[in-house]
């Protein structure tokens, strides 16, 4: 019922050669239930062992739901959330990196001047 394609999609290449990959969220779930009830006797027979009526049914149910998609570009590897109460975290983390970098880089260049008066 489910191959790897269900949950990683098929990859689409762009022409700059960026690949994205689907990904999606796939829930099954299955129920069964019966019960024998006591028949009535209606041929007035008594002492034989009535037979008991079943009854009984089943049934079951498929989810998928997207969840995001995986971008790949290079060495760098992003997913991209189709949730949007996730957005605003992964674009803090995505940005963590390069807010470090200028911190650092702004750190080099105050190296050795001491900016405040003496």
């Amino acid at each position: 019922m489910v191959d790897v394609n269900t949950i990683i999609g098929d990859p689409v290449e762009t022409p700059d050669g960026t690949v994205i990959l689907p990904v999606s969220r796939v829930g099954f779930g299955f129920a069964a239930g019966g019960s024998e009830f006591n028949a009535g006797d209606s041929s007035g027979s008594s002492g034989a062992s009535a037979e008991h009526p079943f009854g009984g049914g089943s049934g079951g149910g498929v989810s998928i739901n997207p969840i995001g998609f995986l971008i790949v570009n290079g060495n760098n590897v992003r997913l991209l959330s189709t949730d949007n109460q996730n957005q605003l975290y992964d674009r803090l983390i995505d940005m963590a990196p390069v807010v470090v970098d200028k911190i650092q880089s702004m750190l080099k260049n105050n190296g050795g001047q001491n900016t405040r008066p003496m």
